[in-house]
């Protein structure tokens, strides 16, 4: 299988913004991908991204969409979705659960999801898949876990560190990247469910992914750690129900202490 892939900033992939109906619509004219994967997004939820969001993530999906009902209608089209638009009372959140636009990234991804349920009615094979909190190696090293990862490195070979981070009571997933991205790929091929929650279904606090990580190698996480004061999280509990995608042959593998021992031994 041959792969193209699309970003603004990557050097070895084919630059371009999916924002760009005329860039987008080209590609697919002449491409008739197979599969399209719409996986571009910045997933902060600050105000000023709003008109990013509206770009990259609806303007994105439209450009997609639109461009296979024209050129392309065979194409297979996946749109990923996030645990972040649904209305979250701390339960389990599963396909059926209302959304909620408190913030503008589930603003955008809600509304990729409707542009996708029309092209749907259209004929197109358009699938959602709601991800849930997911790492990997290759993750920033802004972001909390691999921050976190990061400091009990540098705790094991002696520097003198500290970093300061907010509430470590709540509660969220910790799935492996590479799971994830197969449950993607074994969505896509399915008949009968077009959206899906994809995620382990077990929700950890941040404290547990301290201990973790800094025991590995033998340090305590709390001679390095110090906790925001006045800090409000952006949610206290998040996880997933995907019992639907479970019963169609996939599941999460990678546990958090799995997933630990891969993000300690990256040398990235």
């Amino acid at each position: 299988m041959s792969v193209t892939g699309v970003s603004r900033s990557a050097t070895e992939w084919l630059q371009g913004d999916v924002g760009d109906r005329s860039f987008v619509t080209e590609l697919i004219k002449k491409g008739k991908p197979d599969y399209i994967f719409h996986l571009a997004a910045n997933s902060r939820i600050n105000h000023e991204l709003l008109f990013e969001h509206q770009s990259t993530i609806v303007n994105g999906t439209l450009n997609i969409l639109e461009a296979v009902w024209q050129y392309s209608p065979s194409s297979k089209v996946f749109i990923t979705g996030s645990g972040f638009q649904f209305l979250n009372e701390g339960n389990p959140i599963n396909e059926e659960t209302i959304f909620s636009a408190n913030n503008v990234y589930s603003l955008a991804r809600i509304q990729s999801v409707y542009a996708a349920r029309y092209y749907r009615t259209k004929g197109l094979m358009v699938y959602i898949g709601y991800l849930f909190h997911h790492d990997s190696p290759y993750r920033s090293h802004g972001h909390l876990n691999k921050k976190i990862v990061d400091a009990a490195k540098s705790a094991a070979v002696g520097k003198k560190i500290s970093i300061e981070i907010g509430d470590i009571s709540v509660e969220k997933e910790f799935g492996f990247a590479a799971d994830i991205a197969a449950g993607i790929w074994h969505l896509i091929q399915q008949d009968e469910i077009y959206e899906a929650c994809l995620g382990t279904g077990k929700a950890y606090r941040i404290e547990k992914w301290l201990d973790l990580c800094f025991s590995i190698v033998g340090k305590n996480w709390k001679e390095y750690v110090k906790q925001k004061s006045n800090y409000t999280p952006d949610f206290k509990r998040m996880f997933s129900d995907p019992s639907l995608i479970n019963r169609s042959g996939w599941k999460a593998a990678v546990e958090i202490t799995d997933l630990a021992q891969i993000m300690m031994a990256s040398t990235f």
